[in-house]
C-alpha cells in the first residue's frame, strides 16, 4: 500500500475512532485507490485525500415536534454536505433511531463516489436524524417533517443540495418535507428534492430504481462470464423498495428470488418471491402495515419461515444483500463460500463487514460486486428526476428505464477499464473504486486547494 493511503488512513481511525462506519469505508476505498496514488505524486503534494475525507461541511441542528397526546420532543437533525466538485450535494435523508454522525459521514463518502459512477454532475451529500417512525401516527410524521425542513431549508436548493430518500424517508415523507420547503420559500422550486410523488414533480420508475439497477448491473456481470440471467436464483434481504424493485425486475427477466428478511427472521420461497405479481405486490402491504414481520409472508403463501436468521446460508446462484449495512459478517461470508456460489452483489450501503468483504474477494472464483456501483441506479434516477424538473418535462417509464439501463452498463464498463487500466483484471471492488475516484479527483485538483 502506498505510504501516503497508509497514513491517512490511520489519521481518519484516529480522528474518527468513534464512528467505525466511516473509518470502514474509507478504508475500504482508499486501499484500493493505493495504485492511483502511486501514478500520481501530485495528489499527496497537495494532500488530496485529507481533504477527502473530511466533508465539506456538516451541521446538525434540533428537531422539535409534539405528538398527538401533546407531548414535545426533542431529536438530533444532520446534514453532511460531504464533496460538491461535481455537482451539487446529492444524497438521501434517513429517519432511524441508530443515525448519529458516523452513519451520516459514511454514507456520504460512498455518495461521492457512487454519484461520480453515474456520469451525471452531482456531489455527495447524505442526512437524516435519530427520529424513528415506527409506531408514529400520519400527524405526528409530518409535523416532525416539517420541523425538520424548517432547519434545514436554509441550506438546500436545486443548484445547492438535492436531499433525497432514504430508510425512514418514503414518497410520503418527501411530500411533507416538500409542502413545509414550498411553504418556508414562497417558490416552486420541485429540484430542490427527489423521489417525489409524480403529481408533483416526481419521476417514473424512481421507487423501483435502485432494484432495477441492481439487477441490470447483474445482467452486465452475468454475461461479462458468458452466462444468461434467466433461471438464476437469488437470495435477498429485507421486503422494502430496493427488494421490490430487484423482484419486479428478476420477474420481468426470468430469475426467481427466494429470499426475504426482517428483524423477526427470513423466508425461503423456492418458487420465487417474484414468480407472481401477487408475491411482488404483498411486499407493499408488507411494508406499508408497521409490522415490519417477513413472518407475515411466509403464513400468507406458506412457505418456510426461520425465526432469528439471516438467508445467507441458503445455496443459491447469486448473493443480493439489499436491507443494511454489516448485515454479512465473516460467519455469513463462510456460509456462503461453502456453499460454492459465485456471483456476491451487494445492493445496500455497506453491507458487509471489511473482514467479511476481503474474505470472499480472495476466494478462488467468487466476483464481488460493490454497493456504490450496483445501487447507482436509484441516485441516477434522482439526477434524472432533476433534469426533467428543469425542463419542465414528464418522462415516460419507458424512457426513464432506458436511461437506467444504459447508466448501469456504463458504470460496469468504467468499473471494468479502471480495474484492467492497473493491471487489477475483472475486479469490481477496486475498479469501482478507482474509476468514481478519478473523477472526483481531478475535478478538485483543477478548482484548486480549498
Amino acid at each position: 500500500m502506498n505510504s501516503y493511503v497508509a497514513s491517512v488512513i490511520e489519521y481518519v481511525k484516529q480522528r474518527h475512532a468513534n464512528e467505525p462506519e466511516f473509518v470502514q469505508t474509507v478504508e475500504e476505498v482508499l486501499s484500493s485507490i493505493s495504485p492511483v496514488i502511486d501514478a500520481h505524486p501530485e495528489y499527496e503534494k497537495a494532500d488530496l485525500l485529507k481533504r477527502m475525507v473530511e466533508p465539506e461541511r456538516m451541521f446538525t441542528f434540533r428537531v422539535v415536534w409534539c405528538d398527538d397526546a401533546g407531548q414535545w420532543h426533542t431529536n438530533i437533525g444532520y446534514r453532511c454536505q460531504f464533496n460538491g466538485a461535481i455537482g451539487p450535494y446529492k444524497g438521501g435523508l434517513r429517519f432511524q433511531k441508530n443515525v448519529y454522525p458516523g452513519i451520516i459521514k459514511f454514507l456520504g463518502f460512498e455518495q461521492t463516489f457512487k454519484n461520480s459512477l453515474t456520469g451525471l454532475p452531482i456531489g455527495g451529500g447524505k442526512g437524516g436524524s435519530d427520529f424513528d417512525p415506527a409506531g408514529k401516527s400520519e400527524a405526528e410524521i409530518m409535523r416532525f417533517c416539517q420541523s425538520f425542513m424548517t432547519a434545514l431549508y436554509r441550506y438546500i436548493g436545486p443548484d445547492i443540495d438535492v436531499p433525497a430518500g432514504d430508510m425512514g424517508v418514503g414518497g410520503r415523507e418527501i411530500g411533507y418535507l416538500f409542502g413545509q420547503y414550498r411553504r418556508l420559500k414562497g417558490v416552486w422550486e420541485n429540484g430542490v428534492l427527489t423521489g417525489k410523488g409524480f403529481s408533483y414533480g416526481g419521476s417514473l420508475t424512481r421507487p423501483e430504481a435502485t432494484g432495477y439497477g441492481a439487477m441490470y448491473y447483474l445482467q452486465e456481470v452475468l454475461k461479462h462470464e458468458g452466462e444468461d440471467i434467466k433461471g438464476k436464483t437469488i437470495a435477498c434481504a429485507g421486503f422494502g423498495n430496493v427488494t421490490w424493485g430487484i423482484c419486479k425486475k428478476a420477474n420481468h427477466l426470468g430469475a426467481k428470488v427466494v429470499t426475504l428478511s426482517g428483524p423477526d427472521g427470513y423466508i425461503y420461497d423456492p418458487d420465487g418471491v417474484s414468480s407472481s405479481q401477487e408475491k411482488i405486490d404483498y411486499l407493499v402491504t408488507m411494508r406499508n402495515s408497521g409490522r415490519n414481520r417477513v413472518q407475515d409472508y411466509a403464513d400468507k403463501f406458506g412457505v418456510e419461515f426461520h425465526p432469528g436468521e439471516k438467508p445467507w446460508g441458503v445455496k443459491v446462484d447469486v448473493i443480493m444483500p439489499s436491507a443494511m449495512q454489516n448485515d454479512v459478517h465473516m460467519e455469513h461470508a463462510k456460509q456462503i463460500a461453502a456453499n460454492g456460489i459465485k456471483y456476491y452483489i451487494e445492493v445496500a450501503n455497506m453491507p458487509t463487514t471489511n473482514d467479511a468483504l476481503q474474505f470472499l474477494r480472495e476466494q478462488p472464483g467468487m466476483i464481488v460486486a460493490p454497493s456504490k456501483a450496483v445501487n447507482a441506479g436509484g441516485v441516477g434516477v434522482s439526477a434524472l428526476e432533476m433534469s426533467q424538473n428543469s425542463e419542465r418535462l414528464v418522462w415516460t417509464a419507458e424512457e426513464v428505464d432506458a436511461q437506467l439501463r444504459k447508466m448501469m452498463e456504463n458504470i460496469h464498463r468504467v468499473s471494468v477499464e479502471a480495474a484492467e487500466e492497473y493491471g487489477l483484471g475483472y475486479d469490481l471492488v477496486s475498479g469501482a473504486n478507482i474509476a468514481g475516484f478519478k473523477k472526483v479527483a481531478e475535478a478538485m485538483m483543477e478548482q484548486g486547494c480549498f
